[in-house]
């Protein structure tokens, strides 16, 4: 599991930093999480693909989260694109972006599916046989999801150490691989627990952006591996959350140690401080394992 970060700072851009948007790559699938303005240049600048992502996820209708998504639409049909975009975001999504196409009479050549989210509710909103995504309910000024991106357990693989110990014919790797038992040159029965390996334990991430401190998402990613959690302000100006709809890096820091999140990434800075470093420093009083978002900035877990 690969997670770049395109941008990770609120309301405004400047020339030094992005709005929100980042790039997630799990089980050979590239998904992008929000598109806040400058998204397709930042995507050049790292490199990314244009033609592997498929999918995007758009958690809300502030424009610093999907002003974007326009200009990204269009690029895709400029550079010939055939296969179909899916687009998750709140109800008027699809006429957000279609007035746009619309009055620029710039309509695509490829399908653009839209999946218009409204439910309060977690829901499953993407599957496929490696992996599922459900919506976050967040509480912010708009309708706001956070999504849960999941592994699915993978299968058990052949060990082949365990068969040569058992002279177990190659003819019965195939059903072993598929869950059956073994039987050594004897006829002797070998449990497939003891001729194949466990998988590895899967990996999840939740993106939670933007929300006030929000007890109702623990259930929703209990021991998620990576939470990325909005952080728009220091306790200093903590006053300012419940009319913004905002979280402090220590609300953040005490929903990851609620949940026994593995790791906690930190973003969406407010712009008025001159350095992030603060954020981690409040949040790692409560929560030890915490990263700062930067934007071009890459995390990896294969762990």
């Amino acid at each position: 599991m690969k997670l770049t970060i395109l941008g990770c700072y609120a309301a405004t851009p400047r020339t030094f930093t992005n709005p929100t948007s980042q790039v997630l790559e799990i089980k050979n699938n590239l998904f992008l999480i929000d598109c806040g303005e400058g998204t397709q240049v930042q995507l050049r600048k790292y490199k990314v693909k244009f033609s592997r992502i498929n999918h995007i996820f758009i958690s809300h209708l502030h424009g610093d989260h999907f002003f974007g998504l326009p200009g990204l639409v269009s690029t895709f049909r400029l550079l010939g694109r055939e296969k179909e975009l899916h687009i998750y975001g709140p109800k008027g999504i699809k006429q957000a972006i279609t007035l746009f196409l619309k009055l620029g009479d710039s309509w695509t050549n490829y399908p653009l599916v839209f999946h218009e989210l409204e439910s309060k509710e977690s829901e499953l909103i993407f599957e496929d046989e490696k992996l599922t995504v459900r919506t976050i309910p967040l509480i912010h000024r708009v309708y706001t999801n956070g999504f849960l991106f999941q592994e699915k357990v993978a299968p058990r693989t052949l060990n082949i150490e365990a068969t040569r110990k058992y002279k177990i014919d190659k003819s019965q790797f195939n059903n072993i691989k598929n869950g059956a038992d073994g039987l050594d040159a004897s006829g002797k029965i070998i449990p497939n627990k003891e001729i194949t390996l466990a998988p590895p334990k899967p990996k999840s991430y939740a993106f939670c952006s933007d929300t006030m401190y929000n007890e109702a998402m623990l259930p929703i990613i209990k021991d998620v591996t990576i939470l990325y959690h909005e952080s728009t302000f220091l306790e200093s100006e903590s006053h300012l959350c419940e009319k913004t709809k905002h979280a402090t890096a220590k609300q953040a820091a005490q929903i990851a140690n609620k949940v026994n999140a593995k790791h906690l990434i930190l973003g969406h800075y407010s712009t008025r401080y001159k350095s992030i470093q603060p954020f981690k420093i409040e949040a790692s009083e409560i929560f030890a394992a915490v990263d700062l978002a930067e934007d071009g900035k890459t995390f990896g877990f294969d762990n």
